[in-house]
């Protein structure tokens, strides 16, 4: 099996997916959490050159959010609407893009216990693919068909088998099961509270990964890569905190690609003009609460940048040092 892990790493490795400010994908994966330790040389080159991080110390964790500073108060003339996510692996399973069909309704089952007892505190409902296509009601969650590269590279096998996704009552959170990971929790507001919304990723992984412990099969974390999951362009903390900010006069200025790449944040395009998702570019190196801080303290930068520029006023002396 390793041999097989090996040559579907190599196989897609660099695609390019003509991202706007960066890669959208790493290019290859992995087919369990093992394939990081025996295949260290070639994953830790990957990470290093896709995350621009030197794996050589151990990485932590951090998921108190009262550490988190601001992230409440953005300019909503500016700010649109944020989401917080977070991707995590379970032991003894290969990955999406190995696993058996029996592995995938085994952690289909695994899913749905944990949830069920997570929806005694946070009431809500796990719904099939199946389910979720049929059902009239608006559930604001869309699973689309498998992507071109889920196809290639195995995460669409047996679609759309033991696909799940479970959506709270409320709707301030949603968990993807086996559809792209193992698991991913997202957590989406109209109002740019990313402090809400990265508590509310906070509160319930914690919750999730003690019931996960307590079925016997805990989340995989390696001491130097932290979460592991399939894409080494999610290994660390696995988190991904976006804000969706206006911007007209920013993205076409001259130190915009120097500015991003010292506060360590990413910018997309979004399907609206003018309007650009911005995200931490790592997941790796920092702990939860460090990488959620640098988007809210760069999204403020920029968002004073565009003010600048607005007034027809220089910024050079707001572009920052290295983070």
């Amino acid at each position: 099996m390793s041999v097989y892990l090996l040559y579907v790493c190599m196989l897609f490795l660099y695609r390019p997916t003509g991202e706007l400010h960066g890669p959208m994908s790493v290019g290859c994966v992995a087919g369990d959490g093992q394939s990081y330790i025996l295949f260290c040389d070639f994953f830790d080159r990957v990470i290093e050159a896709y995350q621009n991080h030197k794996i050589s110390k151990l990485q932590e964790s951090d998921f108190n959010h009262d550490n988190l500073k601001g992230g409440d108060d953005f300019d909503r003339d500016y700010a649109l609407s944020c989401e917080v996510s977070v991707v995590r692996g379970v032991d003894d399973f290969g990955f999406p893009t190995h696993c058996s069909r029996g592995e995938r309704r085994q952690l289909f089952m695994l899913a749905k216990k944990a949830l069920d007892q997570l929806a005694e505190e946070l009431p809500g409902k796990l719904y099939s693919r199946a389910e979720l296509s049929q059902d009239k009601e608006d559930k604001g969650v869309t699973v689309g068909a498998p992507s071109l590269s889920q196809l290639r590279n195995g995460v669409a096998r047996d679609w759309p088998d033991s696909r799940a996704v479970w959506i709270s009552k409320d709707g301030t959170l949603v968990v993807w099961v086996n559809i792209d990971d193992h698991l991913r929790l997202v957590t989406t507001r109209d109002d740019a509270n990313i402090a809400e919304a990265f508590q509310c990723i906070c509160v319930n992984i914690l919750k999730l990964e003690a019931l996960y412990k307590k079925l016997r099969h805990p989340f995989i974390w390696k001491q130097q890569l932290g979460w592991v999951v399939s894409s080494p362009a999610d290994v660390g903390t696995g988190l991904r905190a976006s804000v969706r900010v206006k911007l007209q006069h920013l993205p076409r200025h001259k130190r915009l690609e120097d500015v991003l790449r010292r506060l360590r944040l990413r910018m997309d395009n979004t399907d609206c003009s003018e309007v650009y998702n911005i995200s931490n570019a790592q997941t790796i190196g920092l702990d939860e609460v460090g990488f959620t801080q640098l988007v809210v303290d760069g999204v403020k930068l920029l968002i004073r940048m565009e003010k600048r520029l607005e007034g027809e006023e220089k910024i050079d002396d707001l572009v920052p040092l290295q983070k």
